[in-house]
């Protein structure tokens, strides 16, 4: 090892030190571009860990709010229905039926899919409610996930989800159709919808179905809406969807409809907030006293003024001559300001016309209304302001949607829940654009209930 001289280390040394400045103020300027140096580096740190924690805080914020059930004992009912057994039958799949839309198009679509079916005795193919066709069996909606299929069965039984049908083939699932009208030898029969009546009222366009499908022999038919959707939006908008309306109350679509068990099961959880006259019997008689609303918001806040634009009327359903409420904008045509302010009143009351019109069917209505049950989808927040206000008025109790006891498989499928309660409600207002609100309507009126129960907002 060679040795180093003394004096060459140590001049080493003395060439390594950092020789500190005499003047001040170059000091303060060397320590402020260590501290910033510092703090850059400490911040740009901590901006990377956050980028990199945000998505797991926003995934730990949607799970923390539950994933949703799988429905998998309701899946099973479902394929073990006795017409599964494979016995002879024709078979009617629509193909092009509506997905990705609130519950109740879809359901009044359903109907009056089955009942054609039902009236060219053949079996209808049920589907599940689907709001999406992602592979996952849920979806996101809004910051929470949702199903993104609910076996129909979890929503409503009877002939139109593959309930006892009287001398007419029962409705098979869509799996069992699969099962059945797929593969190499499977040919089903294709009829278009290009040259149906779509315009015409609704027997009509029954009636011109029911004669094509006479003619079919073959086992697995489906249609093609591609062309024209069947029954659409302007169909149920209409008053030519009336047409159909006494032979559908008087069919087993809806003489033997109801909602499922899941359903009922959360109505009966809450018979202490409903107040039937016996909770033996909530759900087979009326709820006496009670009046149901129907508050829309959320999108209406958008929608009901684009209905002015466009001179909507109410939903065909709402517009039975029986209903005594009518809506009349005819006087407001020239006068754009008083027109929007004319189906805001019936499509997005404020708080102070909502009180003042159910104290008017208050007043009108022959025996006493003392408690509300609001259905919305209206902030728990503003809910609590509206109870506060209808109690101030004089009635003795208000519940809401948020109030409800529900479980995660009822959570669901809540606004079935909703329905049913307004179903059995002494009085039903509604509103009467809306397709929920349409469909509370037909089942009361199929229930043979009073229609001046039906009010509209």
């Amino acid at each position: 090892m060679d040795w180093i001289p003394l004096k060459v280390f140590s001049r080493k040394l003395r060439n390594e030190y950092t020789v500190l400045p005499t003047d001040p103020q170059p000091t303060r300027a060397w320590t402020k571009r260590r501290r910033c140096r510092i703090l850059h580096a400490i911040t740009l740190r901590r901006l990377l860990f956050c980028l990199a924690c945000t998505p797991l805080v926003v995934v730990f914020a949607i799970l923390c709010q539950g994933i949703p059930p799988p429905y998998t004992d309701i899946r099973v009912f479902e394929r073990r229905l006795p017409q599964h057994d494979d016995h002879p039958a024709r078979y009617l799949k629509f193909p092009g039926h509506l997905w990705g839309h609130g519950l109740n198009n879809v359901l009044q679509e359903a109907l009056l899919m089955s009942y054609l079916a039902y009236v060219a005795n053949v079996s209808f193919v049920f589907e599940d409610y689907t709001w999406s066709h992602m592979p996952l069996p849920w979806t996101l909606y809004g910051f929470s996930l949702r199903p993104t299929q609910i076996p129909l069965n979890a929503i409503i039984m009877g002939p139109t989800a593959g309930g006892p049908m009287p001398d007419a083939p029962r409705a098979v699932s869509a799996e069992f159709y699969e099962r059945v009208c797929s593969g190499p030898d499977a040919d089903p029969y294709v009829i278009s919808s290009a040259n149906a009546p779509n315009d015409a009222d609704g027997d009509i366009i029954i009636n011109w179905w029911q004669s094509q499908l006479a003619t079919v022999d073959a086992r697995c038919i489906e249609v093609d809406s591609t062309p024209h959707i069947l029954f659409d939006r302007f169909l149920f908008g209409s008053p030519r969807v009336l047409s159909l309306l006494d032979p559908l109350v008087a069919s087993p679509i809806l003489a033997d409809f109801s909602w499922s068990p899941l359903v009922l099961s959360a109505v009966a959880r809450n018979f202490a907030l409903l107040q039937p006259r016996s909770a033996h019997d909530i759900l087979d008689t009326p709820l006496d006293g009670l009046l149901a609303l129907h508050l829309r918001r959320g999108d209406y806040a958008r929608h009901c003024p684009n209905l002015g634009k466009w001179g909507a009327e109410y939903m065909g359903i709402n517009q039975h001559p029986s209903l005594i409420d009518r809506f009349d904008p005819r006087p407001f045509v020239n006068d754009t300001a008083a027109k929007e302010a004319y189906y805001l009143a019936h499509c997005f009351p404020t708080t102070e016309q909502l009180i003042a019109r159910l104290r008017q069917i208050r007043a009108e209505h022959p025996a006493p209304l003392r408690r509300v049950y609001v259905l919305s989808n209206e902030w728990a927040s503003s809910l609590a302001e509206l109870k506060v206000a209808l109690e101030r008025d004089g009635w003795t109790d208000v519940t809401t949607t948020v109030d409800m006891l529900l479980d995660a498989e009822q959570h669901y499928v809540s606004m079935a829940v909703d329905m049913a309660i307004a179903e059995r409600a002494e009085v039903f207002v509604g509103n009467g654009f809306s397709s929920l609100s349409s469909n509370v309507v037909l089942l009361r009126l199929a229930k043979g209930m009073d229609p001046f129960s039906n009010r509209f907002l």
